[in-house]
């Protein structure tokens, strides 16, 4: 029996007594326990759901709306000051607690706004960039900040893991540093590692998790320019929210002893790093869990050094929130060659399925995969079958002969690619793409890494970026259903050998690289993006509409009058959800100005999937959009711009 097959038996088998305790605890909505016109996580709630109450803004009265107020970044300041300081998209998903909103910039700076006119209330500014050319892996981006309220003393804070390594607390209300809080208000996220690791190759970006008193971190890890098989792992560690005492450490990666450590052969779990959770999580305090999305183990391509399937690398790990012991784990990838981390956290909320009412999680991919778990037990709802897949002859890798597939739901985006999928608009094009094509070999989901020169490389599809995204998935909780955006990506994937002094074996040089179509074009037939409904309690598709215009006005396609496309490769779009609303931001990854509807958010029927309009915006969105309630006014608000020139806050409201 397969290690990973072996081990997730395991742990089911022990936790019937524990599924029996808590079959009678509330919904996830009754749990969440924030305001019904506020936003305190980065879904919402601790449950990720990124669903709000608030009906003022519907179908009729969407394209009615119209900026209320907008806050110009403080990282455009310093971008125009400092040529040497470069800016990613504005990335941050606002927070709003009474009264006040909250939002990161992408030079790791904070502020808080009043939510009615977008006035600074106050900013925070650690001027990280002052000692730093450019953070590890992605650059100067950040994705936002994490509340807590004690409701003992009524102090609220806010948390912020940072560029520099440090975890910060600052008060809500005026921004001051808590000098309590760590040492004089930081708590150097360096420390309390389960081994050594190489700082100048980590950084900060995600919000960390908030469950009860308790705050978790993840990290990322550089996953570029790597030379040697040791690397820093990604280990997942607890802090008092008043203290910042450190509680707890989880080895992602196991040491010594302990559970799953006989998946790294050849005791490479010593050496072996990554296999971090570099996005955000779930928390589910009733039942006192915290799940983790975790990513891939070092390198991404190649795994000949770590022979075995590598737990908890590419897995959904359910932690308890007080001691940090692994209460259940589902790996979704077996020694991951792909990129194929997990890129966003899980969304929590109660199916019914066959008249059995469940407490499900549902983890999206960048495969396309929704993983249906049972988040009590860890137990699959539908069937996930280990089925062969493509084996590679890679000098000295270890291949998994099997890995999990879901029976349902279906997939919600390409996976894998033939010679049908190619583009057809035109007999030219076709030809143009057949050509292009013969660079490389079609082939299906989890086709390997091939050695430069040896033979031709497969076509990765979904490439390393998707499939789904940070941006992740959202939840009806009132109906069940799920709703992701996705984008549809090649990717081509070769590895070199490193010879001594490097130690890592073989890697790509630099990166797996797209492969276009003809003319620019895609090189495979429309959608690019979409947007997908999936129902949890049957475990089939709602519907699936493409997400944007895409190329069509393309001067290859423009005469041929073509339907919306579904907007490019790129990275895909927040989804936000409303009682009668799917709110979903457009954006693509090159921000041409002539693709107008990249600069747009759109509203769609949840129900149907009809698109009902879009509102135009400064700049495409970066940000997730949230809502909030202010002085009993809707308001939606998203972050819009590059970061360097025009980067902005922007709230829309019904005029």
């Amino acid at each position: 029996m397969r290690e990973g097959r072996r081990l997730r038996g395991l742990v089911a088998g022990g936790l019937t007594v524990v599924a029996v305790a808590v079959a009678a605890t509330g919904s996830v909505t009754a749990q969440s326990a924030v305001p019904d016109g506020e936003w305190h996580h980065f879904g919402r709630d601790g449950a990720n759901t990124k669903y709000s109450p608030l009906d003022q803004i519907t179908a009729e009265n969407f394209t009615d709306l119209e900026i209320a107020w907008r806050w110009t970044s403080l990282s455009r300041a310093v971008a125009a000051s400092n040529e040497r300081i470069r800016p990613s998209a504005f990335k941050s998903s606002p927070l709003m607690a009474n009264g006040l909103v909250y939002v990161s910039t992408a030079l790791g700076q904070a502020a808080a706004l009043d939510a009615g006119t977008g006035e600074p209330v106050w900013t925070y500014d650690p001027r990280i960039y002052d000692d730093m050319e450019r953070p590890p892996n992605m650059g100067w981006h950040h994705r936002g900040l994490s509340y807590w309220k004690d409701d003992e003393s009524d102090d609220a804070r806010i948390f912020m893991a940072n560029h520099d390594l440090k975890l910060v607390a600052l008060n809500a209300r005026t921004g001051a540093l808590y000098p309590g809080f760590g040492e004089n208000g930081y708590v150097d996220l360096t420390q309390g590692y389960g081994r050594a690791i190489d700082a100048s190759r980590m950084t900060y970006s995600s919000p960390v998790a908030i469950a009860g008193d308790t705050i978790i971190t993840g990290s990322i890890v550089q996953d570029t320019n790597i030379r040697l098989r040791e690397a820093s792992p990604g280990d997942v560690r607890a802090y008092d929210a008043r203290t910042g005492a450190m509680k707890w450490i989880f080895h992602t990666i196991p040491q010594g002893d302990e559970f799953g450590v006989d998946s790294w052969q050849n005791e490479s779990w010593r050496y072996s790093g990554h296999t971090n959770v570099w996005s955000y999580m779930a928390v589910d305090e009733e039942l006192g869990y915290v799940y983790l999305p975790t990513g891939t183990p070092s390198n991404d391509w190649y795994g000949g050094m770590r022979p075995g399937n590598n737990l908890f690398a590419e897995s959904i790990v359910a932690l308890d929130i007080e001691t940090g012991q692994r209460v259940w784990h589902f790996q979704a990838i077996h020694h991951g060659l792909f990129d194929w981390d997990f890129p966003t956290g899980p969304n929590l909320l109660d199916i019914t399925v066959d008249g059995r009412e469940i407490k499900a999680i549902a983890q999206v991919s960048k495969q396309a995969f929704t993983y249906v778990l049972d988040r009590v037990t860890g137990e699959p709802v539908w069937p996930i079958e280990e089925r062969p897949v493509p084996q590679g002859n890679v000098p000295g890798e270890w291949y998994s002969p099997t890995q999990p597939f879901p029976t349902k739901p279906p997939p919600f985006d390409r996976q894998g690619i033939a010679i049908d999928d190619l583009i057809d608009f035109t007999p030219e094009l076709r030809a143009e793409a057949l050509e292009i094509a013969d660079r490389a070999r079609f082939g299906p989901l989890f086709s390997p890494p091939v050695l430069r020169g040896a033979e031709k490389p497969y076509m990765q599809v979904p490439g390393a970026g998707g499939g789904a995204n940070w941006q992740g998935a959202a939840v009806d909780p009132e109906t069940g259903r799920l709703f992701v955006s996705s984008s549809s990506t090649l990717i081509v994937v070769e590895v070199i050998e490193y010879p001594p002094p490097a130690t890592i074996g073989y890697f790509t040089d630099p990166w797996g690289v797209s492969l276009s179509g003809p003319q620019g074009l895609p090189l495979f037939k429309p959608p690019y993006k979409r947007v997908t409904a999936l129902d949890l309690n049957t475990g089939d598709q709602a519907w699936m509409q493409p997400h944007g215009d895409g190329p069509r006005h393309h001067p290859a396609l423009v005469d041929l009058n073509l339907p919306p496309l579904g907007g490019g490769g790129g990275i895909t779009s927040g989804p936000l959800v409303t009682p009668t609303l799917l709110i979903m931001n457009h954006g693509g990854r090159d921000y041409e100005e002539t693709a107008a509807s990249s600069r747009t958010i759109s509203a769609y029927d949840k129900d149907t999937g009809k698109h009902l309009g879009s509102v135009d915006l400064p700049a495409p969105p970066g940000g997730n959009p949230v809502t909030y309630l202010h002085e009993g006014k809707q308001h939606l608000v998203v972050a819009v711009g590059r970061g360097g020139t025009d980067a902005e806050l922007i709230a829309l409201t019904l005029p």
